[in-house]
């Protein structure tokens, strides 16, 4: 199929690159995806609380791809500008690495250091905003290109699995603790290939090669030797989730290490003498659980680096099964732990998060504790989801409560901040065991303490320690729908507010600037498709976090859940393209459906399966509308007359989706679901009536 309309048309001269159209466009494609992951990671990692605003910097990289896409076919040069970005913001984060400041708030807890450092908020962030939004414009403009030179769903499906190669091979390096280096060594490589000429002819020419060569390399190489700088240092490494930093040191005679990701102090393996010694409280638990008697069997969600397995081992445990999600930092702890916890047969240790273990196990513990699981990081591709959200809901302590044994306790600690945090938990204690739990407070600003609560209200020694009760002020139990626990309010804080009505903003205006005026008359037919991409982000997104409440906020299911979102694309594409299929209308119907199903089919139904029938259910809920709502942008697509503007228009509405997933602090995730629907209905009212015409 060739489109006759001129807006398609772009010339191939400029294209150094000798590689074909398809071939090229899978390498855009992955480039783009693999560049948008590594930016995600590697500026959470050095601005400090971006790792809670990862969102941030995809609705940037949402806007740059829509923007590249919409320019693609009015640029009459190559997209140098965006190598030249990337190099420019590596090297000014490098060179003043930042905390953003946002002081104190009422309505909304973060886990981080008390003294930040760096520019203030209202510099980095639209620095970090618009440097993504500029890099990524650049991949996805050499992607539109190829738009131009292929049939609509040819293209669709190559940029595909482009993205698809972008996400194995960056979820590769994640699994092999590759540093940033390879990220830069590979990206690097990717820009070179598809932009620098590689055969020389005229003198023209040869000056051309070596002007495309300095612009494309030069700020790359910059790059690189920052990458290679921080990669090198000693201290440093890289898990799935963080750049960690390690130091080793002694005070007063004990030997200490402490733990930091992403610039902040984490943790710090102390022997379990030193840490009973100078914090008494950690050994808590153990003397108001279970009338003061040693637990036999212990799990630690949290486990970290060994400090609270070495404590329960010292209290007389006989097994502990400690689970903890982030492989280096277990690591660091077999190595490094001076009591070498994890070296102890009666110690076994998991990868997991805590919830999904719990789901998965049918054993029985003495004592369940959540140790400090505080992760200081937010699950890839959802706005306000952390990995231990699912941890402290309701849904989570029945569940904890299921797997005690008779005189058993569940147990947590951590700094707390806020009296009402500890309130909150204390009152979910109580919903989900029947009665009160014990509260120990340590007096200072961080708010430490501990919680503990036995099975039975005789399974538990408080003293003069009973909880007092909720107060006024005290907000409900967080749910697996609201999994918002450090959320005071119940309303989105005016920080989210002002911060995404900016985005849209500096959305409107990149949109009309680099369209050079015509962006939205161009897009103004394909409105339908606008809102096509929002209500897909709003899919993918409660995906994301239904997977992470059914088998864990890991890094591997966060990529397998991307992956199978776009594999659910791409057959969508192919049955569109190898078959006839049904009408919009009743392509519409079939999504409205599974919309429905995803909303009258319980959490809990799924959780009480077994774990591979759950795999199987769980798949079919979530991507039948996927599936169907793919069908229906490949339908239309396919009959647009300018595959750009549609192609752009799909994209940005991909960007209002990703800010409307804050809704779910209001609603809850199930709730995304219905302004999913009110997004499609709008899309299936402004359908045009009339097909656009085409030439086959």
């Amino acid at each position: 199929m060739a489109v006759d309309s001129s807006t398609d048309q772009v010339s191939r001269t400029n294209w150094p690159s000798p590689f074909g159209v398809r071939t090229r466009l899978v390498a855009s494609s992955a480039l783009m995806l693999f560049l948008e992951l590594a930016l995600i990671r590697w500026t959470g990692s050095n601005v400090v609380h971006l790792s809670y605003f990862s969102n941030f910097v995809l609705l940037g990289s949402f806007l740059g791809i829509g923007i590249g896409i919409l320019r693609s076919s009015r640029a009459k040069r190559l997209p140098y500008y965006s190598p030249i970005m990337l190099g420019l913001l590596v090297l000014v984060i490098a060179w003043k690495p930042v905390t953003v400041n946002r002081g104190s708030s009422e309505s909304v807890i973060y886990f981080t250091s008390l003294n930040t450092t760096g520019p203030p908020v209202w510099v980095i962030l639209p620095i970090v905003f618009i440097a993504a939004a500029v890099i990524l414009a650049g991949p996805a403009e050499l992607v539109g290109r190829c738009f131009a030179e292929l049939p609509r769903l040819t293209a669709y499906r190559f940029d595909l699995v482009g993205s698809l190669i972008g996400i194995v091979a960056f979820t590769a390096l994640s699994f092999l603790g590759a540093p940033p280096i390879w990220w830069g060594a590979i990206v690097t490589w990717m820009f070179g290939a598809l932009m620098i000429p590689r055969t020389a002819g005229s003198g023209r020419r040869v000056v051309a090669t070596g002007l495309s060569a300095v612009l494309t390399l030069s700020p790359l190489l910059v790059m690189i030797g920052v990458l290679f700088h921080e990669s090198r240092q000693p201290e440093n490494s890289w898990s799935p989730y963080y750049k960690v930093q390690t130091k080793s040191y002694t005070w007063q005679g004990v030997p200490l290490l402490t733990i930091t990701v992403n610039g902040v102090p984490h943790q710090q393996a102390i022997p379990a003498d030193a840490r009973l010694q100078w914090e008494p409280q950690y050994g808590l638990p153990y003397e108001r659980a279970n009338a003061g008697k040693a637990p036999k069997n212990v799990l630690i969600i949290g486990a970290g680096s060994g400090s609270d397995v070495a404590i329960a081992l010292k209290k007389g445990a006989e097994h502990v099964d400690a689970v903890e999600i982030d492989p280096r930092i277990r690591d660091l702890g077999k190595e490094l732990h001076p009591d070498r916890p994890y070296q102890d047969p009666r110690v076994t240790s998991h990868i997991d998060d805590g919830r999904a273990f719990l789901s998965r196990t049918d054993k029985k513990y003495d004592l369940i504790l959540l140790a400090l699981p505080d992760s200081l990081t937010l699950v890839n591709g959802a706005s306000s989801l952390r990995l231990e959200s699912y941890l402290f809901t309701e849904e989570a302590f029945k569940s904890a409560k299921e797997h005690l044994n008779p005189g058993g306790a569940f147990a947590m600690y951590n700094y707390y901040r806020e009296t009402w945090l500890i309130d909150r938990l204390a009152s979910t204690a109580q919903t989900a065991f029947g009665h009160k739990p014990c509260v120990d407070q340590v007096g200072d600003d961080l708010q430490q303490a501990v919680v503990t609560v036995g099975l039975t209200e005789a399974d538990q020694t408080c003293g003069d320690k009973e909880w007092a009760g909720a107060t006024s002020i005290t907000p409900p139990p967080a749910t697996d729908n609201r999994p918002f626990l450090y959320l005071f309010t119940d309303r989105i804080p005016s920080l989210y507010l002002v911060t995404l009505g900016l985005i849209m903003v500096a959305g409107l205006i990149g949109v009309g600037i680099a369209g050079g005026g015509s962006s939205y008359r161009r897009m103004r037919p394909y409105a339908d498709l606008f809102l096509l991409g929002a209500g897909f982000m709003l899919l993918e997104t409660k995906s994301i976090t239904g997977f992470a409440l059914l088998f864990g906020t890991t890094w591997v299911v966060n990529a397998i859940v991307f992956a199978g979102v776009l594999v659910a694309v791409l057959a969508a594409v192919e049955v569109t393209r190898r078959f006839r299929t049904p009408p919009l209308k009743v392509m519409y119907v079939v999504l409205f459906g599974g919309l429905a199903l995803s909303w009258i089919f319980p959490d809990e139904w799924l959780l009480g399966m077994p774990v591979g029938l759950r795999a199987v259910v769980a798949v079919l809920i979530a991507f039948l509308p996927i599936f169907a709502a793919n069908v229906i942008f490949a339908k239309r697509f396919t009959d647009t007359a300018d595959g750009t503007a549609s192609f752009g228009a799909n994209l940005l509405g991909a960007m209002l989706g990703g800010c409307l997933e804050y809704a779910a602090l209001l609603i809850g995730f199930d709730g995304l679901l219905i302004v999913a629907a009110l997004l499609y209905v709008g899309a299936f009212l402004l359908t045009p009536k009339v097909r656009a015409a085409v030439r086959t």
